[in-house]
């Protein structure tokens, strides 16, 4: 992708008539907001929304854009784009972001990586990566605006300084913050973007992920109550698929999602799953205190009389609850974790399984996972390009050893294909809820796949 100068120059040095116009909005709006503020409180009124600030901030403009001369207006000596220029530059600065309020708002970008006041990396939709101009000029900069979006973007208190150097937290356009202080060289910031309106499966089926066949695989494996674990790396599409496979559910089921980060957004999607709790962890209080796991959450949506449990990621002790879920009758529930391909997923499930003290030994764990888990999916991001590479179906426990076969393969820059056959009841069950192997046996003997 071509970088526009936006993002590659410095900003222009700015006329007498622009800092005046700078400086004029920014004390009348936070005048305005203060006042308001003030106000809300006198009456026992709410706090003003991050919204409700945004609109009185541009009445505030509007009304200086249409002063006259005669009023001694600022404006009056500027041309429409410079006004404009400067008063999003206002408006980020005192109730967004400042500089990275642009970066959030270009659709075209997915990540955002941010090393003090150093160039800023950013990941395009299209896969490629750029350098872009800095959104700070100190390190000391950055760390204010992270504490501002900590403070002003979301309903908890979060902190962010030496004693708690770590903050991990969800901007309301849904994006995914983390930044890091004190523990690095410089302050760090990481945004990941998720693109909430690709949220099926034949989306990403034409977006090249996987073909027809896999497509329907995939549906009828989760209107066939089929247990899937969602394997791949950083940024690979697993999240983008959960929620693709959480849109394939029956909206008559009711489902709790349980997540570290609220990232799969299934309150965007009430229309098709109206019965749900989402379901997120969180750490302990200045105190030491008030901390709940992705385990604790994964107990407690056992008692919520959920027809699914949807794990974002596993990754610790809450893989044993998970499992004994799925083997207890919660069949269709999902998850996705990090692995490097399908077979690597059951070792590091194992792994997980013994986070939680269980005491339980290794063929006893491997029994409990051969019975919960169905279906392993992997997804890999190569050249920009998301694509289911392997997906096995679990068969059985042999001791130390799950056994499964691999039911679709990739192999090099191919597309991934058929390559061993499904266990009969498997197949009889997922016929039942739209695909069928046979159909695309004859599709490829008569040269229609």
């Amino acid at each position: 992708m071509t970088l526009s100068s936006n993002y590659v120059t410095l900003l222009p040095s700015r006329s007498k008539a622009e800092e005046q116009l700078s400086d004029l909005l920014t004390r009348r709006i936070r005048s305005e907001l203060a006042a308001e503020r003030m106000l809300r409180q006198k009456r026992g009124l709410s706090e003003p929304t991050i919204e409700d600030e945004m609109a009185l901030a541009r009445t505030i403009i509007s009304d200086e854009r249409h002063r006259g001369p005669d009023d001694g207006a600022v404006a009056f000596e500027l041309n429409v784009e410079d006004f404009d220029r400067i008063a999003d530059a206002v408006v980020a600065g005192i109730l967004g972001l400042g500089r990275l309020q642009r970066l959030l708002e270009d659709p075209d970008i997915s990540d955002i990586h941010v090393r003090g006041c150093a160039p800023v990396w950013v990941k395009w939709r299209n896969g490629t990566k750029s350098c872009v101009e800095p959104i700070v000029d100190s390190d000391e900069e950055l760390i204010d605006l992270i504490r501002r979006a900590a403070t002003r973007l979301v309903r908890i208190e979060h902190r962010f300084d030496a004693a708690n150097p770590e903050l991990n937290l969800q901007l309301p356009d849904g994006s995914r913050l983390f930044a890091t202080m004190a523990v690095s060289q410089h302050p760090s910031l990481v945004i990941r973007r998720h693109r909430f309106d690709i949220s099926s499966l034949s989306e990403l089926r034409n977006r090249g992920m996987f073909d027809d066949e896999i497509c329907r695989f995939l549906s009828a494996a989760v209107r066939g109550r089929r247990n899937i674990v969602i394997a791949g790396g950083t940024g690979s599409g697993k999240t983008t698929l959960l929620r693709a496979l959480l849109n394939e559910v029956p909206p008559v089921e009711r489902i709790v999602t349980i997540e570290d980060a609220y990232e799969l957004g299934i309150e965007r999607f009430a229309d098709r799953h109206p019965d749900h709790d989402a379901l997120q962890s969180r750490s302990a209080n200045i105190e030491g205190r008030g901390a709940i796991t992705m385990a604790d959450l994964t107990k407690m949506a056992l008692r919520m009389d959920p027809d699914r449990v949807v794990v974002g990621e596993v990754r610790g002790a809450e893989a044993f609850p998970m499992l004994m879920a799925m083997s207890q009758g919660n069949n269709g529930s999902m998850c996705t974790m990090h692995a490097d391909g399908t077979r690597s997923v059951f070792p590091k499930l194992a792994a997980y399984v013994s986070m939680a003290s269980t005491g339980l030994p290794v063929d006893t764990i491997n029994l409990i996972i051969a019975s919960a888990v169905h279906i392993v999916v992997y997804v890999d991001n190569s050249a920009g390009q998301r694509r289911v590479r392997s997906i096995r179906e679990v068969v059985d426990t042999d001791g130390l050893q799950i056994i499964s076969n691999e039911i679709f393969t990739a192999t090099a820059d191919e597309p991934c294909r058929r390559a061993y056959p499904l266990q009969e009841r498997t197949a009889v069950l997922l016929e039942e809820h739209g695909y069928s192997m046979s159909r695309y046996i004859d599709d490829t003997r008569h040269g229609a796949r």
